[in-house]
Order: structure tokens, then C-alpha cells, then sequence
């Protein structure tokens, strides 16, 4: 896998200009995981056309590994993504910067055991097969909470698979677990039992968070649009936070969520509540763009080489990271 993401990401740094250029005039295509999140209701409703001017593309990944080739090729200039595969992006110099949290992963990433696979505890994960979306933050959280019991990984079978792959496999009973996020998670939920989540393993040392990413020339060159864009993303979170009672199967939000990502109107609500939405005056500060975003991608990185995931680590993870669009956004 590392040989392979390693071209992929040396045509990305390669990537010209001219791409960037063209992409201001054409649509714009933005990644997303489908997660039911409240910016899927802004998207609905238009919001990020009507405060971009842009002409949008959604266009839904099943990893960040896939993002990261996508964002590396050029095709895709602005997407969600986890903070593990951006670790894994900067380490390898993909030229892409982070502008803003999406989300704080907690309980809507987690590791759901089989009824009946005698998983008690993560000790009992030995000898079981356990799929997870390699590369990904649950894959790190995976990692990390196997670290934390002490258990090496060829004491267990990672099997690589994509959110739909495993909750194929769930049905089929080829698995004993997964460790994944929403909506298979609440899927296999329901004959399945969590033994952890992301927060537990953030707990531990291995946090994980969504952001959003941008080509930094992209960036550049858009620089009130991305303004208008971040602007528009911490809108769609405040209107949540205001009053997540609100947000209720019957609800319009709630409904077209549903419509855009997949999910059941009645798992939405449960679904929203397992992320953290942090408000962009909070973003700013020290402990999120303000210094730890950097420090949390550095040391993912290093996790991520000290279990020869990657070959390398960048020298400066800050260089990833901007509060520039936040801040603006914030005093517009």
C-alpha cells in the first residue's frame, strides 16, 4: 500500500498550476465521507453555492486514502478528511492545507463486536478477524487501542475493507468485528455490541478529528470564496448547536439528511450526537488551529511510522495547518 500511495502523492506534488486555474471557472468538486452531519442539510438547502458563487460538485470517498489520490491528482481541490490519512498527506508533502474542523470523533466511531464471538475485551480480540477501512482514523484508533493492550496485530487478522465491504461481510458472518463509522456502524449495531469508541481511544492517546482540507494554491487563488465557504460550514454547525432538540426524525433538516447520506430519519438524530462540533471562535484557539491541530498530525505521524504505515515524516506539521479562512470567516 505505501509504494502505491507514494506515486499517487508524487503526481499530486507534481500536480500544475493550470489545473487550479481552470478549476475556478469550472465546477468546483468538493469531497465528503456521507456522513449525516448538519453541513448535509446546508448542502441541500444550497448554502455553500449561494455564499461560494461557486458551481459544486459533491463527490462522496469511502476513505481518505481515496481522498488523499484524488486531492493529489488534482481532480478534487477542497474535502472532509480524517485526521490519520491527513497525517499520512502532509508526511508525504501533498500540498494541502487544513482551514477548519469539520468534527471531533467520539462515539460515532467504533469497534462493534459479533454476538456470540466471545469478544469481551480488547485482550479477546486475539485469533478473531476484525475489518476496518485501512488508512483511515479508525484504523488509527484501532491500532491505538490494540497498542494500549498490548496486543501486536499479527496476533489478530486486519482485514482492509470499505464501509459498504464490511457491512457485507457483517451479514455474511465473515467477520468477528469492525471498527467503522456511521451509518454501517449503526447497521451492524443492531446484532452487534461496542466494546470501544474513538473517544475511549482518544483517552489513551490517539485522537481522532475530521477536517477540512484545501489545494493550498486553490486556496490562493479563491481566498474570499474559502472565506465565504468556512463561514457558511460553521453556520450549518451553530444552527445544530442552537438547539439540537430541534433536530428530530420529523424534522426538515433531519429528512433531508436522511435523503442525501442514506441513513434512517430515526438514526440521524443518535448519529449527529456521536461527533463533537466545535464553533469557529473555538477553533482558533491554541488547542485546536491555533498549535494543536499541528501537534495532533505529528504525533499520528509518528505513530503511523513507528507501525511502518509510512516511511517518512515532514519536518514542519504546522505548514498543514492555517487559521486564516477561520479568522476571517469569524470578523466577517
Amino acid at each position: 500500500m505505501k509504494t502505491t500511495l507514494a506515486a499517487i502523492l508524487l503526481a499530486g506534488v507534481t500536480a500544475s498550476a493550470a489545473f487550479v486555474a481552470s478549476a475556478q471557472a469550472e465546477t468546483v468538486i468538493i469531497g465528503h465521507f456521507g456522513n449525516p452531519t448538519p453541513d448535509q442539510y446546508a448542502a441541500a438547502e444550497k448554502k455553500f453555492e449561494d455564499a461560494t458563487g461557486w458551481d459544486i460538485e459533491w463527490r462522496k470517498f469511502a476513505s481518505g486514502t481515496d481522498v488523499i489520490a484524488a486531492m493529489a491528482s488534482g481532480d478534487v481541490v477542497l474535502s472532509d478528511l480524517g485526521s490519520s490519512p491527513m497525517a499520512i498527506a502532509a508526511s508525504q508533502g501533498v500540498p494541502i492545507e487544513m482551514f477548519m474542523f469539520a468534527m471531533v470523533i467520539g462515539d460515532a466511531e467504533s469497534l462493534i463486536v459479533r454476538e456470540g464471538s466471545g469478544i469481551k475485551t480488547i485482550e479477546d480480540l486475539k485469533g478473531k478477524r476484525v475489518a476496518v477501512p485501512v488508512g483511515s482514523t479508525a484504523h488509527f484508533s484501532l491500532m491505538g487501542a490494540l497498542k494500549h493492550a498490548g496486543i501486536k496485530e499479527n496476533e489478530l487478522t486486519i482485514i482492509s475493507m470499505p464501509p459498504d465491504q464490511i457491512a457485507a461481510a457483517w451479514e455474511q458472518g465473515a467477520i468477528d468485528g469492525g471498527f467503522i463509522w456511521q451509518p454501517v456502524q449503526a447497521k451492524i449495531l443492531q446484532t452487534g455490541t461496542r466494546l470501544i469508541s474513538a473517544n475511549q481511544t482518544a483517552e489513551w492517546g490517539y485522537p481522532t478529528f475530521d477536517a477540512w482540507v484545501v489545494n493550498k494554491e486553490f486556496a490562493a487563488a479563491n481566498h474570499d470564496a474559502m472565506v465565504a465557504f468556512t463561514k457558511a460550514m460553521n453556520d450549518a454547525n451553530e444552527a445544530y448547536l442552537k438547539d439540537p432538540s430541534a433536530w428530530t426524525p420529523d424534522s426538515a433538516a433531519v429528512k433531508a439528511i436522511a435523503e442525501r447520506t442514506g441513513a434512517e430519519p430515526d438514526q440521524v438524530p443518535e448519529i449527529i450526537e456521536g461527533f463533537t462540533y466545535l464553533p469557529l471562535s473555538e477553533q482558533v484557539g491554541e488547542k485546536w488551529l491555533g498549535g494543536g491541530a499541528a501537534e495532533a498530525l505529528k504525533s499520528t505521524a509518528e505513530f503511523l511510522k513507528s507501525a511502518g504505515r509510512i516511511d517518512q515524516l515532514a519536518d514542519d506539521y504546522s505548514a498543514y495547518v492555517t487559521d486564516e479562512f477561520a479568522k476571517a470567516a469569524i470578523a466577517k
